[in-house]
């Protein structure tokens, strides 16, 4: 109590309005917590490291079994305290979906996670200080859809970093950037730089900072958003979306395809030779 009464006394502020101004910082905490399934890769493993790195206000669980019931991981948010849900989903150790749910009455989101280049892969120059909250920057296509308005408020709430929040700094020192390129979502993570990139001093005065991508990078692919939390009533399904499996299927066939065309050629082949026999040369046993 003394404590909030110096903190009063050198802001010049009542005892009750700082204790309602922390009591309204503490209401809107966010915590995001983080779980893979079983099968994951190298590189999905990676990715969900460097999220974690970005996201101070994160908590990483252990391994789930993919077979297992998928509601569990609402019981395990609640145990660990936290209202949003990052779960890796592997499949066939080649394919990668990101759930992002509200725990544990909704919405929710799938996505398929495509084109993964993670920081230790890029080695990009641009560098943040670990824990600094991020600057959320959205494309203006976010505002032309519903469900586009949807995934703006839900990126909002899981990426944005809230103020006092669990091992976060009071910086902004770089910036994620959603963009919607084809259908699909864009995830870039850039510094703010305010240094001259040529000499590396400081900026003349006036100048605008520079942005300097750290990594790492990744397109979503957004599936089907759902009312619950992993579940429930569909709200939106991606009309253009094509599972891998289809595409991988889609690409036997057409080599199996060339295949046939191969073997029916040869048969052709084989059976105008039948037809037409080259001719018997009736000198070709005169010197035997």
């Amino acid at each position: 109590m003394a404590t909030l009464y110096k903190t009063a006394k050198s802001e010049y502020q009542d005892v009750d309005d700082v204790l309602e101004e922390r009591e309204k910082r503490s209401d809107i905490k966010q915590r995001v917590l983080m779980v893979a399934s079983r099968g994951v890769t190298f590189r999905q493993r990676h990715l969900m490291n460097d999220l974690e790195i970005l996201l101070p206000h994160s908590k990483k669980e252990s391994k789930v079994e993919a077979k297992q019931d998928i509601d569990i991981l609402n019981e395990l948010a609640e145990i660990q305290n936290c209202n949003n849900v990052f779960y890796f989903e592997a499949r066939k150790h080649q394919d990668l979906y990101l759930w992002i749910a509200r725990a544990p009455s909704g919405p929710s989101v799938k996505f398929h996670v495509q084109n993964i280049h993670t920081m230790d892969e890029l080695k990009m120059t641009g560098n943040c200080l670990r824990g600094s909250r991020p600057v959320l920057s959205f494309d203006s296509n976010f505002d032309s859809e519903p469900h586009l308005q949807l995934l703006k408020e839900i990126f909002t709430q899981t990426f944005g970093v809230p103020r006092g929040a669990r091992k976060s700094k009071p910086f902004f020192d770089h910036v994620f950037t959603f963009s919607v390129v084809d259908g699909r979502i864009w995830f870039r993570n850039f510094q703010i730089a305010e240094k001259d990139a040529m000499t590396g001093g400081d900026m003349v005065k006036n100048a605008k900072p520079t942005l300097v991508e750290i990594g790492p990078r990744f397109v979503l692919n957004t599936i089907r958003i759902f009312e619950g939390s992993f579940g429930g009533p569909t709200l939106y399904e991606n009309p253009r979306y094509i599972s891998p499996n289809v595409v991988r299927a889609a690409v036997r066939s057409q080599k199996a395809t060339k295949y046939a065309s191969r073997v029916a050629d040869t048969q052709d082949r084989e059976a105008r030779a039948r037809e037409n026999p080259m001719p018997t040369d009736p000198l070709r046993d005169v010197f035997e």
